[in-house]
């Protein structure tokens, strides 16, 4: 058995690390926006012998200053415009911020649209049909529950960076 003073002690060091545990949840949605938004159609190459176009978006986060939170968890979820299901999602494990905003994060889908040559990306963007997307950002901090952050509109134009 523990002396007495080094059980208060151990007990004190137990206490002290559960704290930060103990802090209430901080409510994302209120405490970070979406910033610096562009969307876009990445040329993905060739692939299978066909041109692949994949969904783009690029953004920053940017919290308040009273806001405790120095790293997120990012879901974006791709849809085609009037559709339920999901065309594609990616999941990003880990965005930094420095200072009170992020870097800018770049997340692309892995399927896209595929078309056959001569058909240039170009022409794509213009087929009838080309159906239009939207990127649905989600984030997270710790093991909270994911919420909506921003829902923007894909752009029809051809990304090559």
């Amino acid at each position: 058995m523990l002396p007495s003073r080094y059980a208060l002690a151990f007990a004190l060091c137990l206490a002290c690390c559960a704290l930060p545990a103990c802090s209430a949840p901080v409510d994302l949605k209120q405490a970070v926006e979406v910033t610096d938004v562009s969307t876009g159609w990445f040329d993905a190459g060739i692939v299978d012998g066909k041109n692949k176009l994949v969904p783009s978006v690029t953004f920053r986060l940017k919290k308040k200053s009273d806001v405790n939170v120095s790293t997120v968890s990012i879901n974006v979820v791709f849809k085609q415009v009037g559709a339920e299901d999901h065309f594609d999602e990616v999941y990003v494990q880990r965005v930094d911020f420095t200072g009170a905003e992020s870097a800018p994060t770049t997340v692309r889908a892995k399927a896209g649209y595929t078309g056959d040559p001569p058909q240039t990306r170009a022409e794509m963007l213009k087929n009838i049909h080309f159906q239009d997307m939207q990127a649905q950002i989600f984030a997270k901090a710790g093991s909270a529950q994911w919420v909506p952050l921003h829902s923007t509109p894909i752009a029809r134009q051809l990304l090559v960076k």
